[in-house]
């Protein structure tokens, strides 16, 4: 009996239904952004820290005479309310987020998929800048109502600051919740969020703190990321070359261990 060769036996392309392949990479991206985004936009907590808590800090700051600020409080306030609120969706949601997913195992799931890691990581970078859109759409708006007049010639640098911030601190994020547990994930993050807002020069101006922890706080990507933007739309112009080599070098130093000690369990 004649033995059936490898070519008679192949049955041509598409001659069954369904005919699974490979799905096209773009909208792989896509479909693994968008769902990062909306499992971000529909959670509680997030919602709490990256839109809400901003919300009321940038309302109450800008008709309360709480904190020694120059007029008009909102000029001054609305671009740090932005920096806060980039900096909660891009560290600390993210770290939170990533920590409680290697928990769980998710992870190591979707690694198991056809899904390229490249992916995973591109999707998560794509959902924050989305949530960052979201943020700065919403607060944005709010500022503009209550008399937020930003200096259009600045809107270059607002952008760069805008995505320079949301990339350091989401290496900042990855780096806490790729490398440690879920609880201290959790503890730590809000714990660094705190400080930041309160000590880090993101409410607080640099130079309504004292002259020495000012000369420190500086050299923080917090305190860096705010002045920056305070400076784009306040004056329309860059802060010379402290606030965005603060904000590389972080960055640089935040992704390069974040590559060594992210594990997906």
């Amino acid at each position: 009996m004649t033995e059936p060769t490898a070519a008679a036996t192949r049955f041509p392309p598409g001659g069954f239904r369904p005919d699974p392949g490979r799905g096209h990479l773009g909208r792989m991206l896509l479909t693994q952004a968008r769902t990062e985004l909306m499992l971000t936009l529909r959670h509680g907590e997030n919602l709490l820290l990256t839109m809400l808590i901003p919300l009321a800090l940038l309302i109450g700051l800008s008709t309360l005479d709480v904190i020694e600020m120059a007029e008009p409080r909102v000029d001054n306030i609305a671009p740090r309310i932005l920096a806060l609120a980039v900096m909660s969706t891009a560290f600390t949601g993210q770290a939170i987020a990533l920590g409680f997913d290697r928990r769980y195992g998710v992870l190591k799931r979707l690694a198991a998929t056809a899904l390229p890691r490249w992916t995973l990581v591109c999707g998560r970078v794509l959902a924050t800048f989305g949530v960052v859109g979201v943020q700065l759409v919403v607060l944005g708006g709010v500022a503009l109502l209550l008399g937020w007049s930003p200096n259009l010639a600045g809107l270059g640098y607002l952008v760069l600051f805008l995505v320079l911030g949301t990339l350091v601190f989401g290496a900042l994020g990855v780096l806490l919740g790729g490398s440690l547990r879920a609880e201290i994930v959790l503890a730590l993050a809000n714990t660094v969020w705190f400080a930041m807002l309160l000590a880090g020069g993101v409410v607080v101006p640099l130079d309504t703190l004292p002259d020495g922890l000012a000369a420190v706080v500086s050299w923080l990507p917090s305190a860096a990321f705010a002045e920056g933007m305070v400076s784009a739309t306040l004056s329309g112009s860059g802060v010379g070359w402290q606030p965005i080599a603060v904000l590389v070098g972080w960055g640089a130093a935040a992704g390069a261990l974040a590559i060594r000690t992210t594990r997906l369990t």
